[in-house]
């Protein structure tokens, strides 16, 4: 009979064509298919027989559908979201931001704004290292942002998020500003997993990827709390047109990089 490790590395070489870690996500997917974290899998579960779900999950993947939609969830930071169709699904990439404000703020900072929140990816995150701030999360979208009101509610985190167009009619001023905004040009080339599945509205923005950029620059002076900070992930080529954008409206910035040593977020100070 052929055991769930047997399974797993199988699964592991029929994926190998089309993903970038496909021993990790046969694990993920057989540990779905179980109902029981990696973990617990690796520990307690490889000699025994696989359960009869994970051959469609397999073939849910081999059609190219990420793995953080089909088991539903991605970790990020030190906590773990829930996800699924409709929403941006967190990368690691993205983490640089919260790293970025970690080293900003010696004292925490009272309150932070996440404009896009998705499913609260970036602003769950920073409240998991500053729970006593006040956050709130704002997106065009009312799916992501059901989905973002469960994500916090799961993490024992106090959130508000309220429906908008980047932070057009927000009032007051913020600590933290936090933004991943959509800056794939539209006409890139993407891997068939994020362009087939992910939401096309999270992703591209114009000709040069710079539409929303365009959008939010002239909005952060007047959000940013003194001592306080935008923080926005940005593509690794796009350093210096962002960093013009933000210039023009008077801001100081700075650059930080991603583990992989690409520019990855303009620090917008006044």
């Amino acid at each position: 009979m052929t055991s769930i490790s047997t399974a797993i590395s199988a699964a592991a070489a029929a994926l190998g064509d089309l993903s970038a870690s496909p021993r990790l996500d046969a694990e993920l997917l057989m540990a779905h298919a179980l109902g029981v974290d990696r973990n617990t899998l690796i520990l307690s579960h490889m000699n025994d027989l696989p359960p009869p779900a994970f051959s469609q999950l397999v073939s849910r993947r081999q059609a190219h559908e990420p793995v953080a939609y089909i088991i539903g969830e991605r970790d990020f930071w030190t906590i773990t979201l829930k996800v699924a169709p409709g929403v941006l699904i967190p990368r690691a990439d993205s983490e640089t931001l919260i790293e970025a404000a970690l080293a900003h703020f010696a004292v925490p900072p009272a309150s932070i704004l996440d404009l896009g929140t998705g499913p609260g990816t970036l602003l769950l995150a920073a409240l998991s290292e500053w729970p006593e701030a006040k956050g709130l999360g704002v997106d065009a979208s009312p799916s992501a942002l059901a989905i973002a009101e469960k994500n916090a509610r799961r993490l024992g985190l106090s959130a508000r998020f309220q429906l908008g167009d980047w932070a057009e009619a927000l009032q007051g001023q913020f600590d933290l500003i936090l933004c991943n905004p959509p800056y794939v040009e539209e006409d890139a080339e993407l891997d068939p997993q994020i362009r087939s599945y992910e939401p096309h509205s999270a992703l591209f923005a114009g000709a040069d990827g710079l539409d929303d950029y365009r959008r939010i620059a002239p909005q952060l002076p007047a959000l940013i709390a003194d001592g306080g900070c935008a923080i926005l992930e940005i593509g690794h080529a796009q350093a210096p047109a962002v960093t013009d954008l933000l210039a023009a409206e008077g801001l100081k910035t700075a650059i930080r990089q991603d583990l992989g040593g690409r520019d990855r977020a303009v620090i917008a100070t006044k």
